[in-house]
């Protein structure tokens, strides 16, 4: 199973920008399709951005234009450039590894948006 590890979150206030980064364990990080989400408090966990293998990139409507992911396969890394943060932003982000069987998950790291 892969190890992944976010950090970068924090408080920023509206307009602000912050950048996530998640490390992956192993070997095998240019195969997994990754991805960025998160849990408000008391709503369902949401995709906010994804990236193959390839580099195609998807992001939820919410977030277009203001988000951008992106994957550094030579440090095993996968971050989230986040500009224009509103207070809806506020949530928990969790880094996600996809490939085959395997569906990692990292502890996730905070992201408040507040003045």
């Amino acid at each position: 199973q892969v190890q992944l590890v976010e950090s970068g979150g924090g408080l920023v206030q509206p307009g602000g920008s912050l950048r996530l980064s998640c490390a992956a364990s192993g070997s095998s990080f240019s195969s997994y399709v990754m991805g960025w989400y998160r849990q408000a408090p008391g709503k369902q966990r949401e995709l906010v951005a994804g990236i193959t293998r390839s580099g195609s990139t998807t992001y939820a409507d919410s977030v277009k234009g203001r988000f951008t992911i992106s994957r550094d396969n030579a440090k095993n890394t996968v971050y989230l450039q986040m500009n224009s943060l509103k207070p809806e932003d506020t949530a928990v982000y969790y880094c996600n590894a996809k490939f085959g069987f395997i569906n990692g998950w990292g502890q996730g790291t905070q992201v408040t948006v507040s003045s």
